[in-house]
């Protein structure tokens, strides 16, 4: 034995250090990583296989080596080390003298093979995976009212609200989605929000207005968070883990097969999808009590999701996206049940603040449904409508109840945007346990959320509330917060730049601000603002700057208005309340902007 070749490598034993062995069949082998299905068929194939040669040669002896040289696909350690023992395990039962070397070490040897015709032989064994593909899981949908009736579907083929009737269709009924091209992709390239050409399909990249949505939306969704009153902690962590991690492992089983997977030093890691699972390493390893439940940790998580080429969709269906994760830690249910109705409310506010509303799907358990009824009610009357339940089986989901907040886009489409789930398995499954007032070691309850649902689903909700203001004959714009310029000053002439920059001195207190400065018409430069969705459009004269009144035109208001700096200073303030500020990402004249002229 000369060093450890690898981190991983398995224990040392004293058999296992130093050895020698005369007349045997040395079987140099190579565990690869799609040696995981049905392990007990593979080990008895390459035992029978072995057996064989060796009865072929004459020999009892037996030297299992592993040998890292013979393939380019090697199973982690975590896979390599039990199957090669297991291996040596049936080789024994078979009345042979087995012996094997250590997995994960330098290892210097001298061997002398025969002139036998069997003595050099090589093999490749597989077992071959499964063709068919699992039963899908059978589920039932029902209609919940804010009456507490349970009903059928079907009754609701003709509702009123148009939104609710195109959930069902959808969802139940499996109606085929609408087809073309959706008019907020022209709203996404006009602030720089567009695929990486660069990257794999589904990744996007941000121009300086782009940067600046995802910066204020990000923010905003951490002050969200904060608003529940439940006690709260930022973290940050990576978005790589080792699928050989038991719990890493169960956990992306139960995701499904969207995964984005990486091999890597003989591992094979998973990208993260959501922000659980650094979440969860955490806090297991934190000391917990009753008295400081609930809390929540947040981490603005980037998420990987190897979605469909086919399927995705700027802003809405991506590979990358960007996921402001919280899970809120409850000491049980009940205590969930109260916590998570925060949450509901604090989802709706944030949709009814767009001036929109979701149809929900509630994804839960007859049982569970039953035995808690008057909080479904609770959570109805928040909706003032309908809900779409969709019973699951027992004992499938680690939750117990998983809601699905969605919109119908400008194609009629449903949506899903924000989300929040009731967890009764990962604490047991990550270790993460509290100390009850009992002394008892108990799993926490664990609320998942995002309150906005993902940076991009956010941003495809605001472009999408563009999109149907203006088939309602207003012009499309971005809530006031977003607007990447809110105030565009333009000097009649070059004559009052001066006094332009002077002005926006001022307004940048608690506003974004540029002046356009170029050469062009007093006309050409209103038309050009109104075109770039500019929220407050000031010109600058003479007469103004005598009066210290400056004409203002609103996005969407028919009239001009006379504003002082102060007066529009403190408009702006009441407009944003609530909302997080950023500078400028952008040069304030637009001469100096590349394509500006």
């Amino acid at each position: 034995m000369k060093s450890q070749a690898i981190k991983a490598a398995e224990p040392l034993v004293e058999e296992l250090k130093k050895d020698s062995i005369d007349d045997a069949l040395i079987v140099f082998c190579t565990i690869e990583s799609n040696d995981e299905q049905d392990t007990d068929s593979l080990i008895l194939q390459v035992a029978d296989e072995i057996s064989k040669t060796a009865s072929n040669v004459g020999t009892t002896n037996i030297l299992v080596y592993p040998y890292a040289h013979l393939s380019d696909d090697l199973g982690p350690p975590s896979l390599a080390i039990p199957l090669l023992i297991q291996l040596t395990k049936n080789l024994a039962s078979r009345r042979l003298n087995v012996k094997r070397s250590p997995f994960g070490y330098y290892k210097s040897f001298k061997l002398e093979c025969k002139g036998h015709p069997m003595a050099e032989l090589s093999k490749s064994i597989s077992v071959e995976k499964p063709k068919s593909k699992p039963k899908p899981i059978e589920t039932k949908f029902k209609v919940f009212s804010p009456d507490g009736k349970l009903s059928d579907p079907e009754e609701y083929l003709n509702y009123q609200d148009h939104e609710f009737k195109s959930l069902i269709e959808k969802e139940v009924f499996k109606k085929a989605l609408h087809g073309g091209e959706p008019k907020y992709l022209e709203y996404c390239k006009k602030f720089g929000i567009e695929w990486e050409p660069y990257s794999d399909v589904g990744h996007m990249r941000f121009g300086p207005q782009g940067t600046l949505l995802f910066e204020l939306i990000s923010e905003h969704a951490w002050s969200q968070a904060k608003s529940t009153g439940i006690p709260l902690f930022k973290v940050r962590g990576t978005n790589m883990f080792d699928l050989s991690i038991e719990s890493v492992k169960q956990h992306a089983e139960l995701f499904g097969d969207r995964l984005y997977e990486i091999d890597l030093d003989q591992k094979r890691f998973v990208m993260r999808y959501a922000a659980c699972h650094q979440q969860f390493a955490m806090v297991k390893d934190w000391t917990l009590s009753y008295k400081q439940l609930p809390f929540g940790t947040f981490e603005l998580a980037d998420s990987y999701r190897l979605e469909q080429s086919g399927e995705l969709l700027l802003c809405f269906r991506v590979r990358k996206l960007h996921m402001p994760d919280l899970h809120i830690y409850c000491r049980d249910t009940d205590e969930a049940k109260t916590v998570s109705h925060k949450v509901h409310e604090k989802i709706y506010d944030e949709i009814r603040a767009l001036d929109r509303e979701y149809v929900s799907i509630y994804n839960t358990t007859q049982k569970f449904f039953e035995n808690n009824k008057d909080y479904f009610m609770e959570l109805v009357k928040v909706e003032r409508k309908p809900i779409l339940i969709n019973f699951v089986p027992e004992g499938v989901f680690y939750w117990v109840l998983n809601v699905e907040y969605t919109i119908i886009d400008e194609l009629d489409r449903p949506r899903e945007i924000a989300t929040f789930q009731i967890d009764v398995g990962n604490a047991e499954r990550f270790n993460i346990s509290y100390t009850d007032h009992d002394g008892q070691k108990k799993h926490p309850v664990i609320i998942h959320t995002a309150i906005i649902g993902t940076v991009e689903r956010y941003m495809f909700t605001i472009f999408d509330c563009a999109t149907k203001a203006e088939k309602l004959g207003k012009k499309p714009q971005l809530p006031l917060w977003l607007s990447p310029t809110q105030i565009r000053i333009i000097p009649v002439t070059s004559e009052q730049l001066t006094d332009a920059n002077r002005i926006a001195d001022e307004l940048e207190k608690m506003s974004r601000v540029d002046i356009d400065d170029r050469e062009e018409t007093l006309q050409k430069r209103v038309r050009d603002a109104e075109v770039n969705w500019i929220p407050y459009i000031m010109v600058i004269g003479k007469k103004e700057l005598g009066t210290k009144k400056y004409p203002v035109r609103i996005r969407n208001e028919k009239k001009t208005n006379d504003f002082t700096v102060d007066e529009l200073l403190t408009e702006l303030s009441e407009k944003n309340k609530g909302y997080p500020f950023t500078s400028m990402t952008l040069s304030r004249l637009l001469t100096t902007r590349p394509g500006y002229r």
